[in-house]
């Protein structure tokens, strides 16, 4: 008989890779998550023989999550401002980034690429290059032939390759950068913080409507370094503010907190070579809950005033 409860928290990972992969939101991943455990538990209930729980979990959990998409298309179009991705802290141990597996495909500049993509060519793309599923069981997940889920998975990989940084930096290369990025920026050094900054660099903030954000991206080196030099400026009018660094999504970033600790804002960092080539602030308190307590945005605000 099989350990149901046992195989459920290994098939977890599984389900949590793919699904906040595709939908870019940790509440919404989670609710495909425990649905597809359910049917797993149900079926194993019932006495249905499942060759491979692992194919099945992904088969389940892709297709919830391809109809959460298409559901979820209406309220993305609406979204107010820059839609990004809920980001994930993964320089610790702590649920839900445990459970994203193979980190270094969950940068929230890969899952912004994957948003501009169809529910399907995400899901293709994701099952063959990150989760090394074959063609023909990405076919029977998906609902198409064979032929037509490697065209796709070309197409898509296509889109993705074309607006991808060129020159990939190590780990320590990023946590340098990293570190030089928030000594400028804390410091004030407009200067320094251009000399880390691609030309094209741009900046992308998400408040969706709930808190002052960015309504559209900022680009070039000096708009952008002026911008952040500003923002820091302005938040250290208020006793207590601290930026902490942190790997974001397995990439280097910073977390922006308040006296008392609580999140303010969320940054990923997206580096080239030697140069940061993206920043997103993501301030959305929706988008922040689920990794411990958020500020008092208006009473923020108003110390600031």
């Amino acid at each position: 008989m099989t350990d149901s409860p046992h195989l459920l928290d290994e098939l977890r990972p599984v389900a949590f890779g793919i699904a906040y992969r595709m939908l870019g939101s940790v509440s919404e991943a989670e609710d495909i998550v425990q649905e597809a455990l359910l049917r797993v538990h149900q079926a194993l209930d019932g006495g249905e023989e499942i060759a491979s729980p692992r194919a099945f979990v992904a088969t389940v959990t892709t297709r919830l999550a391809i109809n959460e998409l298409r559901s979820a298309r209406a309220r993305r179009e609406q979204y107010v401002g820059e839609w990004l991705p809920e980001p994930i802290i993964t320089d610790g141990h702590d649920d839900p980034a445990v459970h994203a597996e193979t980190a270094d495909s969950l940068s929230l500049a890969l899952l912004v690429l994957l948003a501009a993509l169809s529910p399907e060519q995400r899901a293709v793309l994701l099952l063959h290059d990150v989760f090394d599923y074959p063609y023909d069981e990405i076919a029977a997940i998906v609902g198409k032939k064979e032929d037509n889920v490697r065209q796709i998975a070309v197409r898509a990989r296509r889109h993705v390759a074309a607006r991808r940084p060129r020159f990939r930096t190590t780990h320590q290369q990023r946590e340098a950068l990293a570190r030089q990025f928030i000594a400028a920026v804390e410091h004030g050094d407009v200067g320094g913080l251009e000399g880390l900054l691609a030309h094209d660099v741009e900046l992308t903030g998400d408040g969706g409507g709930k808190v002052p954000a960015l309504t559209r991206p900022v680009r070039g080196r000096t708009r952008v370094a002026r911008t952040l030099i500003a923002w820091t400026r302005a938040a250290t009018r208020v006793p207590g503010i601290a930026m902490r660094p942190a790997e974001v999504n397995g990439d280097p970033g910073v977390l922006v907190l308040d006296s008392a600790q609580r999140l303010i804002s969320v940054w990923a960092l997206d580096s080239s070579g030697s140069e940061v080539v993206g920043v997103r602030s993501i301030v959305n308190p929706d988008k922040l809950a689920h990794l411990g307590p958020v500020a008092d945005y208006d009473s923020l605000l108003r110390s600031m005033r």
